[in-house]
């Protein structure tokens, strides 16, 4: 792995801990010389992880929309992509990146985490997909996802491609070593 693209918000949440989270994060991705692919904000958790990562000598690229990029300030990055429209955006993300994690953040992180595992699931991707479930922030996610297995609407080894962790080095020794099957993946209901 020498990309990953991560996913969070673009506040701090309330729990003060997120942000030391999220600052070893980047720490450890610098230290393991995997260069972050995020949506290029200056705010939030998504700041603060880049700031991370450039502050311990790491490699930064941000993708970001030309309307978030024309009324924000930015964080001096390795590499900035300027992109047209949010689906610009993702699609970029998901191109260079090797791996996806998933940090706390809101519905904007929501949907990239469900569109990547959703692309997994039909096969546009193999790519091992992570949570980072600092201080249990994604337990009721997998409560949902469970449920969505319990239902018949989500088969099991979906679930199971997850990588879930609360701990950044053993996560990405995790992310490291997940293999994606490459089942027919649109047979859902066997």
């Amino acid at each position: 792995m020498k990309k990953i693209c991560v996913f969070c918000g673009s506040s701090f949440g309330k729990n003060g801990k997120y942000i030391d989270d999220v600052r070893l994060l980047g720490k450890t991705l610098a230290a393991c010389d995997i260069e972050l692919i995020y949506g290029g904000g200056n705010v939030g958790l998504m700041g603060e992880l880049a700031r991370s990562v450039l502050e311990q000598g790491g490699k930064v690229t941000g993708i970001i929309p030309k309307k978030i990029y024309e009324n924000v300030n930015h964080v001096e990055l390795t590499n900035l992509i300027v992109v047209e429209h949010m689906h610009d955006r993702k699609a970029k993300m998901y191109e260079l990146a090797d791996a996806f994690i998933a940090l706390p953040g809101g519905i904007g992180t929501l949907e990239e985490l469900a569109e990547v595992m959703t692309w997994q699931q039909i096969g546009y991707h193999s790519k091992p997909v992570a949570l980072f479930n600092m201080h249990g922030y994604y337990d009721g996610f997998m409560q949902l996802l469970s449920n969505m297995e319990e239902e018949g609407f989500l088969k099991k080894q979906y679930i199971e491609n997850l990588v879930i962790n609360d701990e950044p080095v053993s996560l990405l020794k995790q992310l490291g070593e997940k293999e994606i099957s490459k089942m027919n993946k649109w047979q859902m209901n066997e």
